[in-house]
């Protein structure tokens, strides 16, 4: 159990004690540009991962979808194509991120309503249905059952003609902060871990353009934690996935140039830009010299960003559009790979078709018509940006020490350290708030009386009942021996300690559902109901 001293030491984030109005080269002693910058496309990356970054190639606009059923969904992937997304990212609802079918008992009411229902291969098909899985770049938010989602999308692209090999996209697969802040998880920690790093051996071998796992900050940092502990609990969870991969035998410039890193774009717009200008740096010194990485690939953090939904408020809802806008710049000019902006109404529901294009068109506005691209890292050099980089990293390293005294993040987990650090700092913001020490804008001042008055997406009960409908006939149709046999043989690899994705790929073939391949696996690895109170 972690102290109430731990917490506070872990609680970094202080204020500049000087007086002084402006930062200057005083505030940043020894700062040697030639080390700590560098160019950009070099060691240590501070100024981004490509030497030309946005001159060349935009980063890429993703548009978080996923509603109601997978029919729905395949018509909003459609929509956002034809509007100039250029990677899809897909939102599951509840019952598929907690691993439950439609059906189940405890799923019913939930069924599409946070995002869309998946719960078998035939549902997958119909998901990608009209869209070459090899011409698209797909992101899936899935966790817990996240080499399950994975093995229905190969099985969906095999169907299409397309290798696993010509696949491009994500797998957000990041356990660890499941167990940290979101609560979606289902095994115990260590086998969590051993199931994502299943899916980074197998990927590493078959799927060479796929990113194996999104190591997230941004739920971490939506639940309450700070700018250095989302950046540092991130990078300590994504140290444990490189630690576990090179303890199954794999080389780590095999794997870890396809591990991918998922930060939140705040509001306080200096810090979130040089958070990620951290990042960059730290990961380069980590893999380089802790993890004796040879190839330059493998120094690289790749990122993408999301604007923070936290932040969006229902009062006044249009604000919404203009922090998310700030919030998007701060990715850019923080040099983020990707980037997802939040829809104005996502407080109230999912987002409409016309607040998602919204959405999308800031990012394009962005790069298109504010000339911020036509030079890289823009900020860089400046007195205020660089002290705002440095003290970040400092704080994060500071964050590290403690969780490898405790005896690394695992260890970490079971004394409730994340959970009380991040809980001690949303209770101070809450503080600050509640004292009139922030403001937002609509919410605690500038207030307006009048509703919202701006329509918002419902899922209708109906398409529930056709989502149970459908997955109770594919039960009741489906070759009743192979699905056996296909379950069986899961069972038994993850029993052994075998890498159960060839199984998964199988068991998918052969219409097993996700609830059931799930289930499947909680015989051998037992579920997690929560660590220790604090």
């Amino acid at each position: 159990m972690i102290s109430r001293a731990d917490a506070d030491s872990a609680n970094t984030e202080t204020k500049d004690s000087s007086d002084k109005p402006f930062v200057d080269a005083n505030d940043i002693p020894a700062f040697d540009p030639t080390t700590a910058l560098g160019e950009p496309g070099s060691f240590p990356y501070t100024r981004g991962v490509h030497r030309t970054m946005y001159q060349q190639r935009l980063w890429t606009m993703r548009q978080f979808a996923g509603f109601g059923s997978a029919t729905d969904t395949n018509k909003r992937f459609k929509y956002l194509l034809a509007q100039g997304t250029s990677g899809l990212s897909t939102a599951f609802d509840l019952p598929t991120l907690m691993g439950r079918d439609g059906d189940d008992p405890l799923s019913l009411g939930e069924v599409g309503r946070c995002g869309v229902a998946i719960s078998s291969l035939a549902d997958m098909r119909r998901l990608f249905d009209g869209i070459k899985l090899d011409q698209v770049s797909t992101s899936m938010t899935i966790n817990a059952p996240a080499a399950i989602l994975l093995a229905f999308y190969i099985a969906v692209a095999e169907e299409q003609g397309v290798s696993p090999d010509k696949l491009r996209g994500t797998l957000q697969n990041d356990i660890l902060k499941e167990f940290h802040a979101q609560n979606e998880y289902v095994f115990p920690p260590q086998p969590s871990v051993d199931l994502v790093t299943d899916t980074i051996e197998y990927c590493t071998k078959h799927m060479p353009q796929w990113n194996t796992v999104s190591v997230s900050g941004y739920h971490i940092r939506e639940a309450g934690a700070s700018a250095a502990e989302e950046l540092a609990f991130t990078l300590a969870d994504g140290m444990a996935y490189v630690e576990e991969s090179i303890k199954r035998g794999l080389d780590v410039d095999e794997f870890a140039p396809r591990l991918s890193f998922f930060f939140d774009c705040h509001n306080d717009f200096f810090e979130e830009i040089a958070k990620l200008r951290a990042a960059r740096r730290i990961w380069a010194h980590v893999m380089r010299d802790r993890f004796g990485a040879k190839s330059e690939r493998s120094w690289i953090l790749r990122m993408h960003c999301q604007t923070a939904g936290v932040t969006l408020t229902e009062q006044q809802p249009m604000n919404n559009v203009v922090r998310v806008a700030f919030q998007a710049l701060a990715g850019v000019l923080g040099g983020t790979n990707s980037l997802h902006t939040n829809s104005m109404d996502e407080t109230f529901a999912l987002p409409t078709q016309e607040a998602a294009k919204l959405a999308l068109r800031t990012q394009q506005i962005i790069a298109h018509e504010s000339n911020v691209t036509q030079t890289v890292d823009p900020l860089g050099g400046s007195y205020f940006i660089e002290k705002l980089t440095n003290e970040i990293e400092a704080k994060a390293q500071a964050i590290f020490d403690q969780i490898d005294a405790m005896g690394g993040v695992l260890s970490a987990i079971d004394r409730g350290y994340f959970r009380r650090a991040i809980a001690e700092s949303a209770h101070k913001q809450q503080k600050q708030l509640d004292a009139g020490e922030t403001k937002i804008v609509g919410v605690t001042d500038f207030k307006e009386d009048q509703a919202s008055g701006i329509d918002i997406l419902r899922i209708t009960q109906e398409s529930e009942d056709e989502q149970v409908a459908r997955l109770k006939k594919l039960k009741k149709d489906r070759d009743a021996k192979r699905h056996t046999v296909a379950l069986t043989k899961l069972k038994d690899d993850a029993k052994t300690g075998a890498n159960v994705m060839p199984a998964l790929i199988d068991a998918s073939k052969a219409d097993a559902t996700v609830g059931e391949m799930m289930e499947t696996m909680k015989s051998v690895f037992g579920a997690y109901s929560g660590g220790p109170e604090w």
